[in-house]
């Protein structure tokens, strides 16, 4: 156990000094496969490590079958998505407000920085809780807060000296991490559980009732490629990786290969999942507790590179957010003040270790909690770009009334349960898209016939 944390201790100390070093390179440009790397950190945390391999053990890559959905909303995001935005752009909301108006912005804006701090907060727990196993079993025993705080401060060390070039280099830097964690793990389970481990096994799923399975043939390429569309092309936390690359055709290339890469890793974290199978095909742990669990009976060092490589899934997406929350802000609320950007961050590092400690995941899996936590919002977002992109008005009131019956239509489709099950988070982002063209609808005809009287 000793040995595992000299390895964690020594990642916490590399990591920052290495991503100051190549952040403060004097060649400004960066690379689309480091924007590409970054992009995976960021949308991938502890909970796809943590959790992915348990939806395997259960159902088989039918991860790898949303990654076809991904790759197809992505390629969309390319061609009408990135050419809105000017590189650099501290906020993508900003387009949001020269097409329709301020306060349209801050509340598209707001609507972001509430769901980004619920759902890293349980990111952010989540990552905490491995540390937190290997710290018992060496006899420290640490308070949750003691340890988050521990993990945000050494985050924020570095995302507010480097800044955002910093905070890219380290996501890529710890992606190779835990990218190769998973191959570890799969040659070991190859070793304990032979070609089992490589199994075939299903890509996509049947048997739930029609919008409850995410898993579906029609789920997977239709709702994942649509919640692509949202989260790469209407988010802060994405679009403002890709609009560091110096030119349009670099921010392409690094955010459609950045599909191939999740594919990869969601390849690897599954096939896990099959050896963990192949060991003990009959089970009572918890789906989220099987990965950590084999983790703790590897070797020394292999069980501290793990951990490192979960607390840097950890740190990865926290840095990300927390920059862009920072700087979405500062861009959409406080441009016309002094307050500094660290102060901002320092602000929002605060308010995620206070939400990690008072909120959590029900049962089920985590990965699934967290991408419905973030569809919500999606949907509605989604639908407001598209209604900018699409829409013939610039009446502010009319695309504020359609984000508002977005928001209301998925909190209505949140109470329904089809079979016993919720709507499935890939149909979540459709749903409010429709909302938020029939509020707009709605509202433009009733102002119109207001006119007419």
């Amino acid at each position: 156990m000793i040995a595992s944390l000299i390895v964690l201790l020594v990642y916490l100390a590399a990591l920052p000094t290495l991503s100051l070093v190549l952040a403060r390179r004097p060649h400004k440009d960066l690379p689309p496969w480091a924007i590409c790397l970054s992009l995976v950190a960021t949308e991938t945390s502890t909970l796809t490590v943590v959790s992915v391999p348990g939806v395997a053990y259960h159902q088989g890559y039918v991860f790898v079958g949303l990654a076809v959905g991904y790759l197809l909303g992505r390629i969309a995001v390319a061609i009408w998505f990135l050419p809105l935005h000017e590189r650099g752009a501290s906020s993508i909301y900003r387009y949001l407000g020269q097409r329709f108006g301020a306060r349209l912005q801050k509340i598209v804006s707001g609507t972001f920085l509430l769901t980004r701090l619920l759902a890293e907060g349980v990111r952010l727990y989540a990552g905490m809780l491995p540390v937190a196993l290997l710290c018992s079993a060496i006899g420290l025993h640490l308070s949750p807060l003691a340890l988050l705080s521990l993990i945000v401060v050494l985050t924020l060390a570095y995302t507010l000296a480097g800044g955002l070039r910093a905070v890219i280099w380290s996501d890529s830097l710890q992606l190779m991490l835990y990218l190769g964690g998973s191959v570890a793990c799969v040659v070991v389970l190859y070793g304990r559980a032979g070609s089992a481990v490589f199994d075939a096994a299903p890509l996509f799923t049947s048997g739930l009732p029609p919008f409850t399975n995410p898993f579906s043939l029609a789920g997977a390429v239709v709702g994942g490629a649509i919640l692509s569309l949202a989260s790469h092309g209407t988010d802060q936390l994405m679009l403002q990786r890709c609009l560091t690359a110096r030119t349009l055709n670099g921010a392409r290339a690094a955010l459609v290969s950045s599909a191939f890469v999740i594919a990869g890793l969601f390849a690897l974290l599954s096939c896990v999942g099959m050896g963990l199978y192949a060991l003990s095909p009959h089970t009572s742990v918890a789906p989220d507790a099987l990965f950590p669990q084999f983790i703790m009976t590897l070797p020394p060092i292999l069980r501290g590179l793990l951990i490192a490589g979960i607390l840097a899934a950890t740190m990865g997406s926290l840095s990300s957010a927390m920059n862009a929350m920072a700087a979405a802000t500062r861009s959409d609320f406080l441009s016309k003040t002094g307050i500094s950007l660290r102060s901002i961050t320092a602000v929002w590092a605060a308010l995620l270790v206070g939400t990690a400690l008072v909120f959590s995941h029900p049962g089920g899996s985590a990965v699934v909690f967290g991408l419905s936590i973030a569809s919500y919002s999606y949907g509605a977002t989604l639908g407001v770009f598209l209604l900018a992109m699409l829409w013939h008005s610039r009446d502010e009131k009319t695309a504020i009334a359609g984000f508002i019956t977005a928001v209301l239509c998925l909190a209505c489709v949140s109470m329904v349960h089809i079979g016993g099950h919720a709507i499935a988070f890939p149909w979540l982002v459709p749903i409010g898209v429709i909302g938020a063209f029939t509020g707009a609808t709605i509202f433009s005809g009733l102002r119109w016939m207001r006119f007419q009287k």
